[in-house]
């Protein structure tokens, strides 16, 4: 291998597309990239990143290959196509957010063709990841992780090694948990305040100040609940309901019960019934507003 490997992307979404940018233009090497959709490959146009002609070619001649795609069953699909076309060396990263067991089912079955494998889940905003600021979450050996820590780097301002396969998807479902029950909490205490008479900008302001404060709050809640901008290709509700239902499986395999989880499951749940599907998830604020919640029992 030579000391600038070429790099392959696979699924360049709302994430995978700027994740991708920033590896085209920090990276010495080459860059492939693939996408079903044609738009997306376009969108990179204006970098030196190559459009693959499909998974396979990409794989042929890739040392790393990058995957950013919707869930576990597209990870265990695509993964087992790069496996059918790569070079037995290549190494395999999954940037999604999967179940734990899937990660570890498809690190055991890449390792058996003489692959080597990393979940390697991303968190923060869309914003975040065309800054290349991403908090990025390692599940990996350490001879892997020291090997992809350079390259994660291109998208990410902040990367942990939590410990072997499985450990980055553990450490992404309990993040993406607190965010999500954070939310909801937030859009309560929100509506609460504006409805007892305090100007929002107030409140969060105030909060912000004291112990109350946090990234759901100077993110989610400044940028789009205050506003009420909830726009579309976001992270919408069914995109949260995928990810809780990962952190269900996880909960009901380690046996920990996860109460607060349930509550906050069903406003996502409603969310989606109620009109808000397909738009950006802090619009459960909507849900308080409008009391579509108050039957809900607890």
């Amino acid at each position: 291998m030579t000391s600038s490997p070429t790099i392959g992307f696979i699924g360049l979404g709302v994430m995978g597309g700027p994740m991708c940018r920033n590896i085209a233009v920090k990276h010495a090497g080459r860059v492939i990239a693939f996408d079903m959709n044609m738009q997306a490959l376009a969108a990179l146009s204006d970098t030196k990143a190559e459009a693959a002609a499909s998974i396979a070619a990409l794989s042929a001649e890739a040392d790393f290959v990058f995957m950013s795609l919707p869930g576990g069953p597209q990870v265990e699909a695509v993964s087992a196509e790069v496996a059918q076309n790569a070079r037995a060396d290549t190494t395999i990263i999954d940037l999604s957010t999967t179940p734990v067991a899937v990660a570890r089912k498809v690190a055991e079955a890449l390792a058996a063709g003489g692959f080597r494998f990393a979940d390697a889940p991303v968190a923060r905003t869309r914003e975040a990841a065309q800054r290349g600021e991403l908090s990025i979450m390692v599940g990996a050996a350490q001879d892997v992780f020291d090997a992809i820590k350079p390259m994660l780097d291109y998208m990410a301002t902040d990367v942990t090694h939590g410990g072997d396969v499985g450990a980055g998807q553990v450490l992404k479902l309990v993040n993406n948990m607190l965010v999500f029950e954070h939310v909801v909490t937030l859009a309560e205490m929100m509506v609460l305040g504006e409805r007892a008479g305090v100007k929002p900008e107030t409140l969060l302001d105030a909060v912000s100040k004291g112990s109350g404060d946090s990234f759901v709050l100077r993110n989610h809640g400044r940028k789009a609940m205050l506003p009420r901008e909830f726009p579309e290709r976001s992270f919408p509700p069914e995109y949260v309901l995928k990810d809780i239902s990962y952190v269900f499986q996880l909960a009901e395999e380690t046996g920990v019960p996860i109460k607060a989880a349930e509550t906050v499951r069903r406003y996502y749940e409603a969310a989606v019934e109620n009109g808000l599907g397909g738009r950006y998830f802090p619009g459960v604020i909507k849900l308080v507003e409008d009391g579509a919640m108050s039957g809900t029992p607890a």
